[in-house]
């Protein structure tokens, strides 16, 4: 399998994991000095919240003409080495066989909840969720996607959902600053939708964003969104707003709804950005390119939905 910067060679028991040596602007995996460390960060901050499943890094080198996983040679690359986890109990599997219940989203959120009551916060952190720091989040969106107008987003919706959130980050300074004040800003998982969520024995949240710090430290509001998102997409309205309202009874964050659809338009328009840059991937076939077209022009139409 493949993402826009990952190989994924599974093998039933385990999951090795490829960094394309790609500069996306937001990423960097150009060297394998990079490609080194930004495994070992994805093994370290995984762990958070799917402590039994990430397991090492792993040298792939060269030995004798032939490519080994480990041992004596040249290190010519390096793979994150993960248990596999069953594809069929995947939230995004799940969720259009209608076999997510009220109550598994009821868990998800209380994990959540007790992850983001831990995560760590600071001043440097804190400062990612002020209404600046937002805006340029938001105007790197804009301008990253002015480019896909008329192929995967219409003049119209990209207008308007950038008219809505210029207004709205405007008019809810003060309380943007006191979600900063509150604590709510954390080192969170940063990609939170439904493919990252997996329902088997236990809940495992993986494939967190280890590449860039600023995709991750945020509103804890944003992180919950973002999954209300996924699950309103998968049209489960009842699972999104179960799983918003067992969050606010486990967090007490009783200000979240205030900005739930802010988050929401942001996380799919997100969502849409990156579907819309696969688009240009030259390792991605063009019957893929078919598939993501269509999931990028569905997002940001879900975005508009919000405002």
């Amino acid at each position: 399998m493949q993402t826009q910067m990952s190989f994924l060679f599974l093998t039933g028991d385990y999951v090795y994991k490829v960094k394309k040596p790609v500069d996306l602007g937001y990423l960097d995996y150009t060297t394998l000095e990079k490609r080194r460390f930004f495994c070992r960060q994805e093994i370290e901050l995984n762990r958070r919240l799917c402590p039994d499943d990430y397991l090492e890094v792993v040298p792939i080198v060269g030995r004798q003409g032939q490519i080994h996983l480990g041992g004596k040679g040249e290190i010519i690359e390096y793979a994150v080495k993960m248990k596999q986890l069953p594809a069929d109990r995947m939230m995004d599997k799940l969720l259009p066989q209608n076999l997510v219940t009220e109550q598994m989203m009821v868990r998800v959120a209380e994990k959540l909840a007790a992850f983001h009551h831990k995560a760590r916060t600071s001043p440097k952190i804190s400062a990612y969720g002020k209404p600046e720091a937002i805006k340029i989040n938001t105007d790197e969106n804009f301008a990253q996607t002015e480019r896909y107008i008329g192929v995967s987003i219409t003049a119209q919706i990209y207008h308007q959902i950038k008219s809505y959130t210029n207004n709205f980050a405007e008019s809810n300074k003060s309380l943007f600053d006191k979600r900063v004040k509150d604590g709510r800003i954390r080192d969170c998982h940063g990609d939170l939708h439904a493919a990252h969520v997996c329902l088997a024995d236990g809940i495992c949240i993986f494939d967190c964003i280890e590449f860039n710090d600023r995709f991750r430290y945020g509103d804890v509001a944003s992180e919950v969104a973002f999954l209300a998102m996924d699950l309103d997409r998968f049209r489960h309205a009842d699972l999104s707003q179960a799983f918003v309202n067992a969050y606010i009874r486990f967090s007490r964050d009783e200000e979240l709804p205030q900005l739930l659809n802010f988050y929401k338009c942001y996380r799919a328009y997100v969502r849409g950005k990156v579907s819309s840059f696969m688009l240009d991937d030259p390792y991605i076939p063009e019957e893929e390119k078919t598939r993501l077209l269509a999931a990028a022009r569905s997002y940001f139409e879900l975005a508009e939905s919000y405002i």
